[in-house]
């Protein structure tokens, strides 16, 4: 409905600080649409105007809106604001970060007063001064940023909470092979090429991750974990890309996916070997395009990451096409690392036993605890499938169950056949079937113990349990 006010057209001093920002106008005056528009179009990214409150839906899901100008009345001879009101609560159910000011030609206080308190972050009156209007809109826009900030970081704080849960240690080594992965890190972290972690499980392929984060430009940034392994090929796009409120019968309310929480940190996807083609393919267009776009969504998101990824599998099964895509292998491995695995770093291995002994000992309360040097051989002379990850249990079993101060060999290492008495096997294949044997035995055959105690994802164990007919 016309309402013949005159809107002042004189230049406003006022400048908008963000340069940015998307404002929507709603409004069923031709004539105040088209001022509003020409006048804040000056100053922020994105102006739109409708006449029809209805049409607001489709605007949302394609992009962000920070400012909703929004009349409080659209039906000829209302001037109850009711209408107004119930659009507000309509746009806050569809975007909480966006801020509303509510506009009218009847200047009630009571009408500002009740905007107010359901929700709506400011009230004009019409006909409005140019730099009242501006100014408000630009307090409003600061306001929408910071709460998607604040959210950013909640998020980010979140996945960070679940990372830090498992709990992470430092890289320690002082063999050869150890110091050439450490003198590769120093040289990739300075860098923000894509980095890719070769080694067996339990190695310490997260560990070197991190290093890398910590030591680039990155470093006050998050650095977001996902084990690729623990995610089924159904919830990937959800987990990874994010999702809209109402996606799917769970999606209850708007969420980032990993690439958005960790963008402007690094994103590290371990066990990324074990990724179907069609995920494969999914990961690689993402990559390319440096674009997320929601479950829900047709909007793409900007990303800015680093990428680490992390294999168990040899990098000659990663060149086998059928397995992996080479474009993908492409992407992910401009720079490769190669962590040894601990048979090959024997002399580490005292260094790693003692590091454990002292950091379990201060975690459960026991006097200082020493390993004689006799028994640090026999534990160099195990070959430790689980690598460093079965050394770690193994000494946090062993410092539990400890009542004197000294930590023998025997009590470290479980069966006979680990203490490198007579005969020892020394295939590999071979001594690793035996491990996964006498664990599901040891467990009864509760796999996920079995896992753990090998230091194994679950994937890689029934991999594993296939690959020696292990399987029930």
């Amino acid at each position: 409905m016309a309402r013949n006010a005159a809107y002042p057209q004189r230049k406003t001093s006022v400048s908008n600080s963000t340069g940015q920002g998307s404002v929507l106008i709603v409004d069923d005056d031709h004539d105040v649409l088209l001022t509003a528009e020409l006048l804040l179009k000056n100053y922020y990214r994105s102006v739109r105007g409708i006449t029809n409150p209805s049409d607001m839906a489709p605007i949302f899901d394609q992009e962000d809106v920070d400012v909703v100008l929004l009349d409080m009345n659209f039906t000829r001879g209302f001037t109850t604001g009711e209408e107004g009101f119930y659009w507000l609560a309509k746009i806050k159910a569809l975007s909480p970060h966006t801020q509303i000011i509510m506009a009218t030609a009847y200047g009630e206080i009571d009408l500002a007063v009740e905007a107010i308190k359901q929700g709506a972050a400011d009230f004009l009156v019409k006909p409005w001064d140019n730099e009242k209007l501006i100014s408000t809109v630009n307090t409003c826009l600061k306001l929408s940023h910071s709460q998607q900030k604040i959210h950013q970081l909640e998020s980010t704080q979140r996945a960070l909470n679940d990372s830090l849960q498992s709990g992470f240690g430092e890289l320690i080594g002082e063999s050869p092979a150890m110091k050439k992965v450490t003198e590769l890190i120093d040289k990739v972290a300075a860098t923000d090429a894509s980095v890719l972690i070769l080694g067996e499980n339990g190695t310490g392929k997260e560990l070197v991750a991190r290093a890398i984060h910590n030591k680039s430009s990155r470093q006050e940034s998050a650095l977001i974990s996902v084990d690729l392994g623990a995610i089924s090929e159904t919830l990937f796009e959800s987990e990874m890309f994010g999702h809209k409120k109402g996606a799917f019968t769970d999606a209850r309310e708007d969420r980032a996916g990993r690439f958005e929480v960790a963008n402007g940190g690094t994103l590290f996807l371990d066990e990324i070997g074990n990724l179907s083609l069609t995920l494969q393919a999914k990961l690689l267009g993402v990559l390319e395009n440096r674009q997320v776009t929601r479950v829900g969504s047709d909007r793409p998101v900007d990303i800015d990451i680093r990428l680490i990824c992390a294999t168990n599998r040899p990098i000659d099964e990663l060149n086998n096409e059928e397995l992996f895509r080479p474009d993908l292998l492409y992407r992910i491995n401009t720079v490769e690392v190669t962590l040894p695995p601990l048979r090959e770093r024997k002399g580490d291995i005292a260094l790693l036993a003692n590091h454990y002994a002292e950091l379990y000992a201060n975690k459960y309360h026991k006097t200082a605890l020493e390993i004689p040097e006799s028994e640090l051989h026999k534990l160099e002379s195990y070959h430790w499938p689980g690598n460093i990850r079965e050394l770690q249990h193994a000494l946090e079993r062993a410092v539990i169950i400890s009542d004197g101060s000294w930590l023998m060999g025997d009590d470290i290492l479980i069966s006979k056949q680990d203490r490198g008495n007579g005969e020892k096997e020394l295939n590999i294949a071979k001594l690793e079937k035996q491990a996964i044997q006498q664990a599901i035995s040891q467990f009864d055959g509760n796999l996920t113990k079995v896992a753990k105690a090998l230091g194994l994802g679950r994937t890689t164990l029934y991999r594993k349990m296939e690959k020696y007919d292990l399987s029930d």
